[in-house]
């Protein structure tokens, strides 16, 4: 079940987030969050109408996923950036699909065009997920990050909501 999340489901998504934080370059991110900064993000990303879900089973929270303003200013009101992490106990379940597809149709029923994915260009995984819904690459910033001692692409991958 995909449903809103709430400020109380920061445990539980740090759970999820802070090993992918921690141990892979699929995040830039260098440190961990905390449960607060999890709460604020929360907030963040609900607050103007954008959204953030989790995918709850029996009570346990194995996915989330968010959608926000792809760049600050008004011009860019309609292009959104989404970000999706599940737990690997869920991978290859659909459960990444059904976040997608939910907040592809909550930003397209909020106005929005464009969604956009930033992806580390070595996650290959994620590149492949992203094409077989129908993103294609806009972009590839070379050495945009650096992880773990080493510099990492970023490419942009997206898709016109409007069809």
């Amino acid at each position: 079940m995909i449903r809103d999340a709430r400020p109380e489901d920061a445990a539980a998504i740090g759970a999820i987030w802070n090993p992918i934080i921690r141990d892979t370059v699929i995040t830039f991110w260098p440190t961990e969050r905390s449960e607060a900064e999890i709460r604020a993000y929360i907030t963040e990303r609900t607050g103007p109408g954008h959204g953030c879900f989790v995918w709850e089973e029996d009570g346990r929270i194995g996915g989330f996923a968010s959608y926000g303003q792809f760049r600050a200013g008004g011009g860019y009101a309609h292009s959104m950036e989404h970000s999706i992490n599940v737990a690997p106990r869920l991978h290859g379940t659909g459960a990444a699909t059904a976040l997608l597809t939910h907040l592809e149709q909550h930003a397209a029923t909020g106005g929005a065009r464009l969604m956009i994915g930033g992806i580390t260009g070595s996650n290959l995984r994620s590149i492949a997920f992203h094409q077989r819904h129908g993103y294609t690459e806009w972009g590839r910033i070379p050495a945009a990050g650096r992880k773990f001692g080493q510099w990492h692409d970023l490419v942009f991958m997206g898709k016109d909501l409007t069809g």
